[in-house]
């Protein structure tokens, strides 16, 4: 079992940084391709970042590339999301997700999810 859990989420202004973070209990991260996923109030949740196994390669939603960075740290069982250039339609709960599969970005090929961490973008 993959127990994940988010942290640095916050409440920041518009063009400010938040750093995401997602570590895991439980079993080691290394044999997942990990995903961010956000979701708004009253609305769906939807893709953000995903990074492969090895953290070789990368997929952004077109929302959030140039501003948004995820990397991960498999010797800390960790993953990140650096979030520049905020945006008020940022807002949202940001949640960490593991996939036995690479690359994808529908979050019903993920396996396993974190509680979410709370971010809130001021204008």
């Amino acid at each position: 079992q993959v127990q994940l859990v988010e942290s640095g989420g916050g409440s920041v202004r518009a063009g400010g940084s938040l750093r995401l973070s997602c570590v895991a209990a439980g079993r080691t991260l290394r044999s997942y391709s990990m995903g961010w996923f956000r979701q708004a109030a009253g609305q769906e949740r939807e893709f953000v970042a995903t990074i492969s196994r090895s953290g070789s390669t990368t997929r952004y939603a077109d929302s959030v590339k140039g501003r948004f960075t995820i990397a991960r740290d498999n010797a800390q069982s960790a993953v990140y999301l650096q979030m520049n250039t905020l945006k008020p339609e940022d807002t949202a709960l940001y949640y960490c997700a593991a996939s036995v599969l690479e690359g994808r970005t529908g979050d019903s090929l993920y396996n396993y999810w974190g509680q979410g961490t709370q971010v809130t973008v001021s204008s």
